[in-house]
């Protein structure tokens, strides 16, 4: 009887998600960001920043966001943040949220800065699970609230069975590359990539195209970031974050040193990495 249960409401959301497909299709694009900016203000605004007043930032004086206007893959959509203030004592984004508005779990990740990121830029591969704005909102130390956002088409990205290389990514868990964008600049903020191998599976998708198993939620959850033992940057994240986590970040290099990566993901796995700067 359970089972039975169980592969009706797999038949009817799969039913939903098509007749949602073409519905999304044939609505004019005003209206798709509409609905985005609708769920936005019903269900995530107010439980996240309760009545603080939040800027939204059209002159993209303090941020911008970057992402493509049709995703070319909805499992693996480009998203960057750029920030127009620097990281000083003065003035610097204390932390920065993303969202995307129609995802299962809109929240994609909560990052938090210190001056020596001296950028508090990201760059990152994203699920896209409906139409929506990804929006980021910074938080400055001044507690201003700053928001700016893109719209994606794309659909079903969080339910979408992975890619065959998923073996891989499962053999080689957190396992981690990092690699400087350009040459090493001393005292000023420097463009890291890091990539960290892991499955980061949804909960919502099957193992395999035609199959009805759905294993559960496991994604890498927390980073930590730091430099010669000072943080750099703080992170949680959800499953939004594509398989195989693909992060850029800024931070400041006072001297030779080592940038120190630790990872955990919600099975309460940990990994640390080290990148020798000099």
């Amino acid at each position: 009887m359970l089972n039975t249960t169980i592969k009706t409401l797999i038949f009817v959301t799969g039913l939903f998600i098509s007749i949602s497909a073409v519905l999304a299709d044939v609505m004019p694009h005003d209206w798709r960001q509409k609905l985005s900016d609708q769920a936005w203000e019903e269900n995530l605004r107010f439980a996240t920043f309760q009545d603080r007043e939040i800027f939204e930032d059209a002159e993209q004086n303090v941020l911008e966001v970057k992402a493509p206007y049709r995703a070319e893959d909805a499992t693996l959509a480009p998203v960057s943040i750029h920030t127009k203030i620097p990281q000083s004592d003065e003035l610097y984004i204390r932390r920065m949220h993303v969202f995307i508005d129609k995802n299962p779990v809109p929240l994609v990740g909560m990052f938090d800065f210190t001056t020596a990121s001296g950028k508090a830029d990201l760059a990152m591969r994203v699920r896209v699970n409906d139409h929506s704005y990804v929006r980021a909102i910074a938080e400055l130390n001044t507690g201003e609230l700053y928001m700016a956002k893109s719209f994606v088409r794309a659909m079903g990205a969080c339910s979408a069975p992975p890619p065959k290389s998923i073996d891989d990514s499962i053999a080689n868990m957190g396992m981690m590359k990092m690699k400087l964008i350009g040459d090493v600049e001393y005292k000023k903020p420097n463009l890291m990539q890091l990539k960290i191998k892991h499955p980061n599976i949804t909960g919502l998708q099957p193992m395999r195209i035609g199959s009805h198993v759905h294993p559960p939620a496991h994604f890498v959850n927390t980073l930590n970031v730091n430099y010669n033992g000072a943080p750099i940057m703080k992170a949680t994240l959800t499953f939004a974050i594509s398989m195989d986590p693909s992060l850029r970040f800024f931070f400041i290099p006072e001297d030779k040193g080592i940038l120190t990566v630790e990872a955990t993901d919600t099975k309460n796995a940990a990994w640390s990495s080290d990148f020798i700067v000099n």
